[in-house]
């Protein structure tokens, strides 16, 4: 698939076929991750890859999603969650430039699920403390971010939109989620 056709093709994905990932894809996906452009080449982001069922499903009872159409949205354990999560952590007071990091990682794990027909979810709504107590950091570690990935059970509709149109998602009478988006006119300003 060519690249442009990836980048307008990748959406949220928040429902789930009840199927398990394949390793391979995931090392495929953390391949893309740890390849990414980091300020000053500082790799201090680390990758736990949850699929254990309890701690997946502890995981998931402590994460929140889609709020501009909660609940009708949010996914349902053991009907359409996730059964594999990524989580970053950093060291703690790492700095702005670990959130910069770590959103350049996030977003080529996005493409690289897409990329082999997985669809992910990059969630930073989640009870922290909890969540680090279930994967059992060590105090001077923080949980940076949470993706939840697996095999899409929804297909989510990109909508163009001009400056001045809401850019709140929704849902359509027949339960398909619609994400609109800038055009490029609404957001470049050239000089």
């Amino acid at each position: 698939m060519e690249f442009s056709e990836l980048l307008k093709k990748r959406r949220t994905i928040r429902r789930f076929k009840q199927v398990q990932v394949f390793d391979k894809d995931i090392r495929y996906i953390l391949e893309a991750a740890r390849v990414v452009s980091c300020g000053g080449n500082v790799q201090k982001i680390h990758y736990i890859v949850a699929r254990d069922k309890q701690l997946v499903k502890d995981i998931f009872d402590n994460t929140t999603w889609a709020g501009l159409v909660s609940p009708d949205r949010n996914p349902e354990w053991g009907k359409n969650a996730p059964l594999t999560f990524i989580i970053l952590t950093a060291p703690e007071d790492s700095g702005s430039v670990m959130q910069a990091n770590a959103g350049a990682a996030v977003q080529s794990m996005e493409y690289a699920a897409e990329d082999v027909g997985l669809g992910a979810c990059w969630i930073g709504a989640f009870k922290k403390d909890n969540v680090e107590k279930l994967l059992g950091l060590p105090e001077q570690e923080e949980t940076l971010y949470i993706m939840a990935i697996g095999y899409p059970d929804e297909e989510p509709v990109q909508e163009d939109i001009d400056s001045g149109e809401s850019m709140k998602y929704y849902l359509d009478g027949d339960d398909v989620l619609h994400v609109p988006k800038f055009k490029t006119e609404a957001i470049a300003d050239w000089r």
